[in-house]
Parts: structure tokens; C-alpha cells; sequence
């Protein structure tokens, strides 16, 4: 019986770390991160939950005679954008779990 006192326990703990997941993910939703290429001429916005907010190109990179230069310098930010959400996400699922590499979280 004294394990079924534990099994509760771990069940409301359980419970409780996934409310604040849902919370964190919600959070992360409104936060941000920038990621830039050609020097600051392509500008891309990403948010927590991996999703492109805005993309700010110069006009001075856009030359119609190099179109393949400028899809690559927003294929690079975008890159680069979704991998500082990414990294942003699992440092947040790090403080979270406490280190813990739980399968399925980041």
C-alpha cells in the first residue's frame, strides 16, 4: 500500500509540471528572437513556438540580376532564426525540468 502513496504523489507531481509546461508554452509563444544575415540586411523574427513573425529585407540587397543571393541570405536568417527559438525553447524546458532529459519535452 505504501506504494500506492508514492504513485499519487508522482501523479500529482506529474500533473503539476505538465500545467506549468502548458504555461511555459504559452509564454514562449510571446517571446521572441532575431537573426540576421548580410550583415544585418536580412532581418528575420521568430517566436517560442517556432513560428516566423516578420521578415525585414533592405533594399539595398535586392538586385534583381542576383535574385539566388537574396533567397539564400533569408533562407540563412530564417535558419538561424528558428534554431535561436529552438535553443530558447530548451533552455527554458531546462530550468523547467531541472536538467532532467525527459523523452518528448525539447
Amino acid at each position: 500500500m505504501k506504494n500506492m502513496g508514492n504513485m499519487g504523489s508522482m501523479m500529482k507531481q506529474a500533473q503539476k509540471l505538465q500545467k506549468k509546461m502548458l504555461k511555459m508554452q504559452e509564454e514562449l509563444k510571446t517571446k521572441t528572437v532575431e537573426a540576421t544575415a548580410g550583415g544585418g540586411m536580412v532581418k528575420v523574427i521568430a517566436n517560442g513556438g517556432q513560428k516566423i513573425e516578420a521578415i525585414a529585407i533592405e533594399k539595398e540587397v535586392v538586385d534583381p540580376e542576383d535574385i539566388e543571393m537574396l533567397e539564400d541570405l533569408v533562407l540563412a536568417a530564417v535558419n538561424d532564426a528558428l534554431n535561436k527559438s529552438q535553443d530558447m525553447v530548451s533552455s527554458q524546458m531546462n530550468k523547467l525540468t531541472g536538467g532532467m532529459n525527459i523523452p518528448g519535452l525539447s
